[in-house]
Parts: structure tokens; C-alpha cells; sequence
């Protein structure tokens, strides 16, 4: 049992926010009934409503661009910042005061994700350059504080104050991540929910939850869609990133078991591309007519592009809608641009640019690199969703055969578009012979990952279905063989096993009964590295001739906090957390000091 009223899902999404919950003491499966959270925000000025999804955006405007009380909140009556539905609509007309995609910049190593920084693109004429920014984790931390409060105010509220027990940041909270986020964007995510007073988080994948709300939403049915040798693609294409992960359906003991197989690379590229292709194709559009937009309308332009795509998208009877760009001086009537997005451009932006057919061993296009570029997020040279996916799907399986999705599955806002699921699957099938790929049918694009969050909850307390993602390797880390030093020859390196082949996500093990030394305070190197076929090696096997069996993946250099050339007798623990990162520590042995490295095994 847990302590909490609730198992709490939440999507941090790049443009949408979602949350969903269920009650943490239901005892089975068909008992549980996951809920989502209507999120109270600003709409309009002045005008509160709840609502399901919290678009992912934050508002810092000056004080003279709102009005009094037109960012009022029921728990800060004198909020000068908004998160949510006004933010994105207001930010379309003031987009140097928007901060959008804040998931996208975690994952920036090229910033400091610390230092306020955004918005980005901030500076126009008339506004100084120092006006207010935040660091791409305080502005994630911004967007769950907001749904931090609304919950509070609205599930834990009682006449005499607010409920310990029932506020969020006592609940069990299940926090979503691209796959394919590195282990520093997941520390910054966690960063982030502490410094919005969530202290009791874990990381799930994006397309595991999305597979886990498949599964809730069957209604015990998932069974009679999927038999064993199913390799089932969960094709996850959301505003900013593009996400690939293979499950694979098995049997055991006359149960169906479900294992992810493997996860793709981090791809920065989803509908904030999209808009911006739109945003372009309608500029061009309008400067054949007459006006040419500058860099400040267009970043307008690209918001209002967004919004109007979504509605395209999801309203079949929606054939066109009108968009509108701020002027830029008199001379334009009412000082404003008006343009039109239809849905054959949206279509066709859309499907030729990011779901080109291609053949099963095409690869992304690099493109042609200038010298010098303009700094910001940094997306994928080739926006083809389909290449990137032929590159995910260019691997053997165990047996030597060519990997063969029977099915797929999609989530992701993008992919709530029949023609572009369609698109999908037709180049899915034109890469095999044989029975065609199939499309499992998944419901809530929007709703799915926070939905399968909470029930991921559920499924870790033994009450559901549980997708296993043991290694598919076996992981060592270099130690320097003890021995005197010899004129031109380094002291070899022997390989100590420190995950095995086969081992969960979620478990630790210890190194017992063996002590090694650990040198701080400067900077040294820690190689890591990996097998495929010594699958019997356990956790603390020394390999010392490895060469041949064992691979170098990488080298991890950092100077550990200590005195200068110090070195401490260590012992090592070890964890596999739950999105793939290995955590190796060294525990001190003759004080409290223990020092972290960690690696994405999914990424190796």
C-alpha cells in the first residue's frame, strides 16, 4: 500500500501540459478508474476556466501589456507571470515576452539550462534587452507549479485550509520523459519538480505510458490484438520530439509478457517544426502580394500557425482559417497582416515534408553546415519523420534477421491526423513483404501519456500489466590493473561488470567484498563499456582480457569534489533506474562521501 491518496500522472509536454490521477488505494485493475485533472488557468484576461489540457507556454509580460488582475489566479490574486491557454493566445501578439518549448531547451547542451535565458529570441525594438527571462528549468518548474497549485486548490481545499494528505506534493507523482532524454535533461527534470515543491517524483518514458494507457483503455482486451512474435512500433511524434520504441510480445508460462526492445535517438524534431514550415510557406505567400514579414512577425506568425494547425487538424470540417500578424506602421489598415491557412497547405507541408516515402535503408540527410549559424534549439537537419524512422528500424534482431514491426502504434498531437497515421503505415508496409503492418487504435492523442503515467502507478504496485525492459547487454567500467610502474607501457585496464545482462530497470545491486581506490579532486577519465555476448557474467566480474568480447561506448571525464589528488578507499553500489540510466556509486570507507556517475545504457 501507499501512503498517498493518489497515483498522479503527469505530461510535461512541450506545447501541452495533461494530468491524470486514480486512487491510490484501489486493489485491482478493474476497480481502478483513471481520471483527468481539469487544470484551472487564464483563458482571457480576467477570465479563469478548467480545462484538461494547460498548454505548455509562460507569459512574462511588461506591466503596461495587461491590464490589473488579468493574470489573477484564486491562490495569487497579484500574479505578474501566466501559464497556459492566455499565455499561448496573448503570446502570439507579444511573442518576445512568450517562453515556449521549454522541454526542448533541457535538452540543450549547448546552454547553461540553469541561466535565465529565455525567452530566447527577446529583443525588438522598443523593449529592453534586460527585461525579465528565466532558465529553461525555472520555466518548466513554472508549468508544474502551476498545475501544483491548481490541484491544491482544487483537491486538497477543505473549509479550514488545505489538506496535507490530499495536496500534490504528497502524492505518489509519475513524471514523463522523452526515451530518448539524456541523463542530464532527466536530473534538470527532476530539478525542475523539486523547485516547483514535488519531491516525490519518477521518470517514465513517453512511449512506454503511452503503450501502459493502450493497455488501461482496452479494457482487459489488449490480449485478443496482439499475439506472441508481435513487435509492436509506438510511434510518438509530439510538438517537439520525435520518439521510437519497439515492444515486443511474448509468451510465458501460457501468459502473454510485453518487453521494450529498444528505444531511438533523441530526434528535436515534431509540430514546432511543423509550424514553422507552415509559417514560412504562408510568408511566402504573402510577400508575392506585397508584405514581407520581419523576424519579430514571423516568430507571431509561427504561434498563430500552430494554433490554427490544431484546429485544422482535429476538425474535419474545417477547410481553412484566417490568420493574423501584427503590422508593422500605419500604412497597414488596422495594423495588422491577414493571411489564410488551409488544409491542402497544411496537408501537404505536412505529409511531403515530415513523411516522405523513402526506402528502408535511406538515412537523414545531413545538410550542407555554414560556418557560422544562428544559436537556439538545436533541431534535426532533415525534418523527415519517415528517414529518421528507417534509421531507428536498420537493426538485426538476436537471431541476425532484419527488425519487422507487425504493428504500430501511435501517439502524440501530430499523429491525431488520419492522413498523416496513413502515411505512416503505407511506408511501413512498402518496406516489407508479407503481411502488412497493422495499426493498434490508441484514443486521447492529447491524454494518453498522463493516462498511462498513473496507470504505470498502479501497475508497479502489482495491481496491472507491467511492460519489462531488462538489458539487452551487459555493462563494465574500466579499472586500472594495480601493478608497478613500466617504461612505456600504461597499466592495462581490466573490465568490472557492473549491470548484467538481462538486469531490470528499478533494481540495485552492491559490489560486496571488494574495495577499490578512487581518485578525486582533479580530473580523470572513467571508460565504459559493453558486451552483447558475455550474457553470464554477474555484477562484479573482472574481466582482465576483455579485448575482442567487451566494446568501449564511451568515456565519462569529470573532476569528482575532494582535495587535490586524493584518493579514497571506496566500495560500489549500483542502480538501474526506471528510464535506463545506470548509477554507479562510490561509497567512501572511511567517512560519508560518495560520489555519482551515471550513463543512459538506452542510448549505447
Amino acid at each position: 500500500m501507499t501512503d498517498s491518496a493518489y497515483i498522479i500522472g503527469i505530461d510535461l509536454g512541450t506545447t501541452n501540459s495533461v494530468v491524470a490521477f486514480i486512487d491510490a488505494d484501489v486493489q485491482s485493475l478493474e476497480d481502478a478508474r483513471i481520471r483527468l485533472f481539469e487544470i484551472p488557468q487564464v483563458v482571457d484576461a480576467g477570465v479563469l476556466e478548467a480545462r484538461p489540457i494547460l498548454p505548455s507556454f509562460v507569459l512574462l509580460p511588461a506591466e503596461q501589456e495587461t491590464p490589473p488582475g488579468a493574470l489573477a489566479l484564486p491562490w495569487d490574486a497579484s500574479a505578474r507571470t501566466s501559464v497556459g491557454e492566455y499565455a499561448r493566445r496573448r503570446g502570439e501578439e507579444i511573442p518576445q515576452r512568450l517562453i515556449a518549448s521549454s522541454k526542448s531547451w533541457l535538452c540543450n547542451t549547448m546552454v547553461d539550462r540553469n541561466a535565465p535565458i529565455l525567452p530566447w529570441d527577446s529583443i525588438r525594438p522598443g523593449h529592453s534587452p534586460k527585461s525579465a527571462k528565466l532558465s529553461p528549468v525555472a520555466a518548466s518548474a513554472a508549468i508544474l507549479r502551476h498545475i501544483r497549485d491548481a490541484w491544491n486548490h482544487r483537491m486538497a481545499r477543505t473549509a479550514s485550509g488545505l489538506d496535507e494528505r490530499l495536496k500534490m506534493e504528497n502524492q505518489t507523482i509519475y513524471l514523463t520523459v522523452p526515451a530518448s532524454f539524456d541523463a542530464v535533461a532527466r536530473e534538470l527534470t527532476v530539478a525542475a519538480a523539486d523547485m516547483a515543491g514535488l519531491r516525490q517524483v519518477t521518470l517514465l518514458e513517453e512511449p512506454q505510458a503511452a503503450f501502459y494507457a493502450w493497455i488501461s483503455g482496452s479494457a482487459g482486451d489488449w490480449r485478443d490484438e496482439v499475439a506472441p512474435g508481435d513487435l509492436i512500433l509506438v510511434c510518438d511524434v509530439g510538438g517537439g520530439t520525435s520518439d521510437f520504441s519497439l515492444i515486443q510480445v511474448a509468451q510465458e508460462e501460457g501468459d502473454l509478457v510485453l518487453e521494450r526492445i529498444a528505444v531511438g535517438n533523441h530526434l528535436l524534431v515534431g509540430g514546432n517544426n511543423m509550424d514553422l514550415a507552415l509559417a514560412y510557406a504562408l510568408a511566402r505567400q504573402l510577400a508575392e502580394s506585397g508584405p514581407r514579414l520581419d523576424a519579430w512577425q514571423m516568430n507571431g506568425l509561427w504561434h498563430s500557425c500552430r494554433r490554427a494547425k490544431e484546429q485544422i487538424l482535429s476538425d474535419p470540417q474545417c477547410e481553412r482559417l484566417p490568420v493574423t500578424i501584427l503590422g508593422r506602421g500605419s500604412s497597414l489598415i488596422g495594423g495588422m497582416v491577414q493571411a489564410e491557412l488551409t488544409r491542402e497547405l497544411v496537408q501537404d507541408v505536412l505529409r511531403d515534408g515530415f513523411f516522405p516515402a523513402c526506402e528502408p535503408g535511406d538515412k537523414p540527410k545531413a545538410a550542407r553546415r555554414a560556418g557560422i549559424q544562428e544559436f537556439g534549439l538545436p533541431f534535426e537537419s532533415d525534418p523527415a519523420i519517415t528517414r529518421h524512422l528507417a534509421a531507428f528500424l536498420d537493426r538485426r534482431d538476436p537471431s541476425g534477421q532484419p527488425i519487422n514491426p507487425t504493428a504500430v502504434l501511435f501517439n502524440g498531437g501530430v499523429m491525431k491526423s488520419k492522413l498523416l497515421r496513413e502515411q505512416v503505415v503505407t511506408v511501413l508496409n512498402s518496406w516489407r513483404s508479407g503481411n502488412a503492418v497493422r495499426e493498434i487504435k490508441g484514443t486521447d492523442f492529447d491524454l494518453a501519456v498522463a493516462r498511462g503515467a498513473a496507470y504505470y502507478g498502479l501497475a508497479r504496485l502489482g495491481r496491472g500489466i507491467r511492460i519489462r525492459g531488462g538489458l539487452g547487454r551487459s555493462y563494465y567500467i574500466g579499472v586500472a590493473a594495480a601493478m608497478p610502474a613500466v617504461p612505456g607501457l600504461p597499466a592495462p585496464t581490466k573490465a568490472l561488470c557492473v549491470a548484467s545482462f538481462g538486469m531490470e530497470e528499478g533494481t540495485s545491486a552492491a559490489i560486496s567484498g571488494q574495495e577499490f581506490v578512487l581518485r578525486v579532486g582533479e580530473a580523470v577519465a572513467f571508460d565504459f563499456l559493453g558486451a552483447t555476448t558475455r550474457t553470464d557474467d554477474a555484477v562484479g566480474t573482472i574481466v582482465e582480457d576483455w579485448q575482442g568480447e567487451i566494446e568501449a561506448i564511451t568515456t565519462l571525464e569529470t573532476t569528482l569534489e575532494g582535495d587535490y589528488g586524493q584518493t579514497i578507499p571506496v566500495t560500489l553500489e549500483l542502480r538501474i533506474t526506471e528510464v535506463g540510466t545506470l548509477e554507479l556509486w562510490c561509497v567512501s570507507k572511511i567517512d560519508d562521501r560518495r560520489w555519482k556517475l551515471e550513463w543512459n545504457v538506452r542510448e549505447q
